[in-house]
């Protein structure tokens, strides 16, 4: 019983290097998610989302469990979902825990979105990779390892490349499915290990 105790415990223990995304699941947002997926790669933080999650038993405490785990988390109000009601109240429960970045696509419309949010900064990204890529940079701005704006968008041409690949080979036309997200996050860590200077020495978990 100990055993499973601890065990659970290591589970639940938050990663200082776990990235929650909060993002639409549709194939106009495929562009920005894999921008995402690649972004985060290259500044050495991993990628989690409800993607990872299967079923719907006990769905919303996975969500929160996840959310526990995550150092950090970036919500696109493109569209605005549960999670990030989750993370505010998580955020005032456990302040200091969870780092949450709010992204959109067109300046000052999150006051029009939520009005609770007031005081907190937007990344708008314009609707494209490389806008997202560069608010990435400046939302991460004090991360100890910086990638440059041109490597990430590298590694995000590699990311977009497997990304077709994964679609035939899986025989989808979606990457917003549980085993592609797992696939593309891989693939983006190699892209940015091989591409980003900064991590060339960064041993992944």
């Amino acid at each position: 019983m100990a055993v499973r105790r601890r065990a659970a415990s290591r589970r639940s223990r938050r990663q200082p290097d776990a990235a929650f995304l909060n993002v639409p699941y549709d194939s106009k947002y495929e562009e920005l998610f894999l921008a995402f997926l690649a972004g985060l790669s290259g500044f050495a933080l991993i990628p989690h989302a409800t993607l990872e999650i299967p079923g719907s038993r006990r769905r919303l405490d996975r969500i929160v469990h996840l959310l526990r785990r995550c150092r950090y988390s970036f919500h696109d109000l493109s569209r605005v979902e549960l999670e990030l009601g989750l993370v505010v109240a998580l955020a005032k429960t456990q302040p200091g825990r969870h780092e949450w970045l709010v992204f959109e696509a067109r300046s000052h419309r999150i006051w029009k979105s939520l009005s609770d949010l007031a005081g907190t900064d937007e990344y708008v990204h314009g609707g494209t990779p490389l806008g997202l890529l560069r608010a990435l940079t400046n939302a991460l701005v004090r991360r100890r390892r910086q990638p440059t704006l041109a490597e990430l968008e590298e590694v995000y041409r590699d990311v977009r490349s497997y990304a077709s690949e994964i679609k035939r080979r899986l025989r989808t036309r979606s990457v917003f499915e549980a085993r592609a997200f797992r696939e593309l996050v891989a693939a983006a860590q190699r892209s940015a290990t091989r591409r980003v200077n900064a991590l060339r020495n960064v041993r992944r978990p």
